[in-house]
């Protein structure tokens, strides 16, 4: 990989601010200045520095983000802020929301730039569950849950079955294996009822980690990737 291109997508600057730092000698790849933008090296093995930092590469990243209410699931909008603006560090990778939470809801959403992974998580075909706790005008009765595991009618067509159990009062956990336009609302219109507040707690059998607050990410791990394959 070209020097250059390394360092602007390691988000060091542009290409234009890398070749001024290039000419200046601030760069160095294995203690030896570099000056020439077009000159090769093995990112996974050469040592590169800007200024005696140390930049390391990165190819593809996994997030896990505990997405709040009122930011939308979009890379760049000009009037909201958007999901990659909590993460400004890794901006420069590339990273794109898997799937989408609406605007007002909250929860488990994760973040890539590896279009396979994302692939392999919203392709309808792979029928991934996904779970969500629901806070709705009215409480849960037996018919709604029956109702549910038979599979709702929706103006699109019916809904593939899905599993509803009820918490406490007016909160209850729906498990869905499709991803249609706000689905979860619909479905709760559909027994006469009103979603008030929705949170995504779980992906497969990846659960949202607990420990992060509004608004905070982590990169996923090896066991979050076991999770999600089940």
């Amino acid at each position: 990989m070209r020097i250059d291109k390394f360092l602007a997508n390691m988000g060091v600057g542009t290409r234009n601010e890398v070749k001024q730092l290039l000419k200046k000698g601030a760069v160095e790849v294995n203690d030896k200045k570099i000056k020439t933008p077009k000159t090769h090296i093995n990112p996974n093995e050469d040592h590169v520095t800007v200024n005696g930092s140390t930049i390391s590469y990165i190819e593809n990243v996994y997030i896990m983000l505990n997405k709040p209410k009122g930011v939308i699931s979009a890379t760049e909008d000009d009037s909201h802020k958007t999901v990659i603006d909590l993460i400004p560090e890794y901006s420069h990778l590339g990273i794109f929301p898997v799937g989408r939470l609406d605007k007002d809801t909250e929860g488990l959403l994760l973040l890539t730039n590896d279009g396979q992974f994302n692939h392999e998580l919203m392709n309808p075909n792979k029928h991934v569950s996904k779970t969500y706790e629901v806070v709705s005008k009215y409480p849960i009765k037996q018919a709604d849950i029956e109702a549910f595991e038979s599979g709702v009618e929706l103006s699109d067509g019916k809904v593939k079955p899905a599993k509803l159990i009820k918490g406490n009062d007016h909160l209850s956990y729906v498990t869905i294996y499709e991803g249609k336009y706000h689905q979860v609302k619909r479905m709760f219109h559909s027994i006469e009822n009103e979603v008030l507040e929705l949170k995504r707690i779980k992906i497969a059998n990846l659960e949202l980690d607990q420990s992060l607050n509004d608004g905070e990410f982590r990169f996923l791990n090896e066991q979050d990737f076991n999770n999600l394959k089940n």
